[in-house]
């Protein structure tokens, strides 16, 4: 016991207890992380080819080699640093036609798709060899026949309608910004907007929003897209300004026309 004392008031002993105490932590901190972004495996060729393609169409802005540029005033940034965005940040904003940028503005708007789906792939896995990033879903993640609308229509209202409207059909934002309308948007993009946060949108990792509630918001917006409208014209499904509007505008507008033609046929 005295041999076993002496050891513990050794000099040493306060070290040696407190590498234990960070190899237990880090052992325990490696079991319960979360799992680092998925990364895409593609060929050597076609990150080669990835490499020219982005250096020919999109180094202007973001780099030669994806390090982002800045725009010379100190305070802007012509365009971000890439590495880390993943393929599914490359397939969403080429894969909709937001990039490349035409020209500078508050938000990239949606446009005519300037690249040819296997060239956006091998840019995706010349980005995805940078750094680990979110890759692009596949087709089981995006099947919106699989997901559960109900579930998807809570996720969506809780987490999204802030922003894009109850029904999807997009709303105004800050500083000339807006949310876009998901209505016919695809599902994998759908997916990749949620997984990476374009523009003013926040990131919806697998921590926040599982794989399969993504699903299920898939499903909610496909639902929504594919009900008719029973009761006439949606108006946008812009809600209560829009209907408001018309009543007032047609409705008014018819009242004011009859009392006009009621005095006229009287006179």
């Amino acid at each position: 016991m005295n041999a076993l004392a002496a050891r513990r008031r050794h000099p040493a002993a306060i070290a040696i207890l407190l590498m234990l105490g960070l190899l237990v932590t880090g052992f325990v901190y490696a079991a319960v992380a979360p799992q680092p972004a998925k990364a895409e495996t593609s060929s050597a060729a076609d990150v080669a080819a990835g490499k020219q393609l982005f250096q020919a169409n999109c180094a202007s802005c973001h780099g030669v080699n994806a390090e982002g540029r800045a725009t010379g005033n100190g305070d802007k940034i012509a365009g971000p640093a890439l590495a880390g965005v993943g393929a599914a940040a490359v397939d969403f904003q080429m894969g909709t036609g937001r990039m490349p940028m035409r020209a500078p503005a508050v938000q990239a708007p949606r446009g005519e798709v300037q690249f040819t789906q296997e060239e956006i792939d091998k840019v995706g896995a010349y980005i995805a060899s940078l750094a680990p990033g979110p890759a692009v879903p596949s087709e089981e993640d995006v099947d919106a026949s699989k997901g559960d609308p109900a579930k998807g229509g809570e996720l969506f209202r809780v987490n999204c309608a802030m922003c894009h409207n109850f029904a999807g059909s997009g709303g105004a934002l800050t500083r000339g910004k807006y949310a876009p309308s998901l209505m016919g948007v695809e599902s994998k993009h759908i997916y990749e907007a949620m997984e990476t946060g374009p523009q003013s949108m926040p990131v919806f990792n697998d921590g926040n929003i599982a794989p399969e509630d993504k699903r299920d918001v898939i499903a909610f917006l496909k639902s929504v897209e594919d009900t008719p409208q029973q009761g006439g014209h949606a108006l946008g499904s812009l809600g209560p300004v829009t209907e408001g509007w018309f009543a007032w505008f047609f409705g008014l507008g018819i009242l004011i026309a009859a009392a006009v033609w009621l005095g006229q046929k009287s006179a």
